[in-house]
């Protein structure tokens, strides 16, 4: 980590937002988190690709300015492929954007419920509606890569018994009836997205600093670590664990800390976490 602000660079404004690319289709709700994120920005394009590290790699690689990626939900908890991408990229976080999800059941026109027998969906979709698949323990569950492709490969197939959950917006994009409007059992039903990009810049608006560490096996490691944080006053908001693919049983942790890299306790507080621990990186301020 160098300078005050440990390389990275305040703005007042995302600058180059040109190319913005996200997974799955046109519809999905990752398309719809990210026309909200650059609707100011006129020049913004927008580019799906199949994965959450396809759309990160676009980022590192230079085919994308940024990517807007979905990290957690507000059900169905954290989105663990996102945070993997996360880890393999030299990229940074640079904003966040919370997307209240409503989930439709879509069926193709003239399909009755009664007639369903699979639902396609992401895995998060399926989770969110889980209270649904038990009513209706007829009903297959089958998951797929987003939740506009589930609605795309429905349309393609055309058949009484099969439905998608997905965006209302979805279906108006690929002809499909709303069976159930409202199918995620919590109204308050909310995925929080982080918006990539491969500056390490960050708005001076931001609030939240996260960051990406190992711990030495040693008892009391995580501890000492969340220490420094308390130690210096600084709200702990977010932490979650994925396992190292290198290490067998070694978890690599990510932290969501209140505060900004302009903050004097901040900044002593990550020095101090970078004492503690290992392979810290600061994946951005937002």
């Amino acid at each position: 980590m160098n300078g005050a602000v440990y390389g990275y660079r305040r703005v007042l404004r995302l600058p180059h937002a040109a190319r913005i690319v996200y997974q799955g289709l046109e519809g999905a709700y990752s398309n719809l988190a990210a026309v909200q994120v650059f609707r100011d920005y006129p020049e913004a394009s927008f580019s799906h690709v199949k994965s959450f590290d396809a759309a990160v790699r676009a980022v590192d690689e230079g085919t994308g300015d940024y990517a807007v990626i979905p990290i957690e939900n507000s059900t169905a908890g954290s989105v663990a492929d996102s945070y993997d991408a996360l880890a393999k990229r030299e990229v940074s976080v640079v904003g966040e954007y919370l997307l209240p999800v409503k989930h439709a059941l879509l069926a193709a026109a003239g399909t009755e419920l009664s007639e369903i027998r699979t639902v396609y969906s992401h895995p998060q979709g399926l989770k969110q509606c889980a209270q649904f698949f038990e009513e209706h323990p007829e009903i297959e569950a089958v998951a797929v890569s987003n939740t506009a492709v589930a609605a795309q490969l429905v349309q393609a197939m055309g058949k009484r018994d099969t439905a998608a959950i997905a965006s209302a917006y979805a279906g108006q994009i690929y002809g499909l009836k709303v069976l159930i409007p409202a199918l995620n059992y919590r109204a308050e039903n909310t995925t929080r997205f982080l918006v990539i990009g491969k500056e390490k810049l960050y708005l001076e608006v931001a609030k939240t600093v996260s960051l990406m560490m190992e711990t030495r096996h040693e008892a009391g490691a995580l501890y000492h670590v969340l220490g420094a944080l308390y130690g210096e006053g600084i709200n702990l908001q977010r932490l979650a664990a994925r396992p190292v693919p290198e290490i067998s049983w070694a978890y690599r942790f990510f932290l969501d800390c209140a505060g900004s890299l302009d903050d004097a306790a901040v900044q002593r507080g990550l020095r101090e976490v970078e004492r503690l621990s290992t392979n810290l990186r600061i994946l951005g301020c937002f």
